[in-house]
């Protein structure tokens, strides 16, 4: 009777040398994959904006956008710091609007968006949600239901006479009973994520209108 055949054990060195030259080939697989995609994926967000900002800025053809920091409004390109605000003007440089974004948390996550403000009448004239989690059928509503798309003609966002706060805070009340004009008539059976678009606008309102007021001026020669 033969007896059996002892296996060669693999060499210890042998395994670890195959297993760190898998792990550095898929670490610069990573890194070209990413280097490779970066500019598309930017170029998408961009264009993604681009649409937004025309969206929540009615008739606007021109963006510029920049960063508000410490009062003052610096290139968008310059640091890390700040603000990001979209200002929009019409074919003849005159300022329409400046779109901000905002963001809250919904049913399902948290839901960002992006709104316009018109200077003129001191109020929200758009939104546009750039990324949720919401139940579809439900709570995804606040993308597609006309008359909550409504709310955001003219949703009134004046501030005090000492352009310190919001007069009114902006506030989303339940279905048919909206009264003010900054008020946001909720969708029924989608009141958690009316609310948190309410809310996102009301935080956002409040803390940049103030900060912006006093810049429409300059925003307004930007491109003349």
């Amino acid at each position: 009777m033969n007896a059996p055949t002892a296996q060669t054990p693999t060499p210890t060195t042998a395994m670890m040398l195959v297993l760190t030259g898998i792990a550095m080939l898929s670490g610069l697989l990573v890194v070209l994959t990413d280097q490779l995609t970066a500019p598309f994926i930017a170029e998408n967000q961009r264009l993604a904006i681009e649409a937004a900002v025309n969206k929540v800025i009615p008739g606007s053809v021109i963006h510029r956008q920049f960063r508000l920091l410490d009062g003052r409004l610096l290139p968008a390109g310059e640091g890390a710091d700040g603000q990001i605000i979209h200002a929009g003007y019409d074919a003849d440089g005159r300022l329409l609007g400046v779109a901000a974004e905002a963001g809250a948390q919904g049913y399902a996550g948290m839901i960002y968006l992006l709104y316009g403000y018109d200077p003129a009448c001191e109020c929200i004239r758009g939104i546009k949600v750039l990324k949720m989690a919401e139940t579809p059928g439900l709570g995804d509503r606040i993308m597609t239901d006309a008359d909550f798309q409504a709310n955001f003609d003219r949703l009134d966002a004046r501030l005090n006479p000492a352009r310190t706060a919001l007069i009114h805070p902006i506030v989303t009340v339940k279905h048919g009973s909206k009264q003010e004009a900054w008020e946001i008539d909720a969708i029924s059976g989608a009141t958690i994520s009316s609310k948190a678009v309410g809310k996102a606008l009301n935080a956002s309102a409040r803390e940049l209108l103030p900060r912006l007021q006093p810049l429409i001026p300059e925003l307004e020669e930007m491109n003349r």
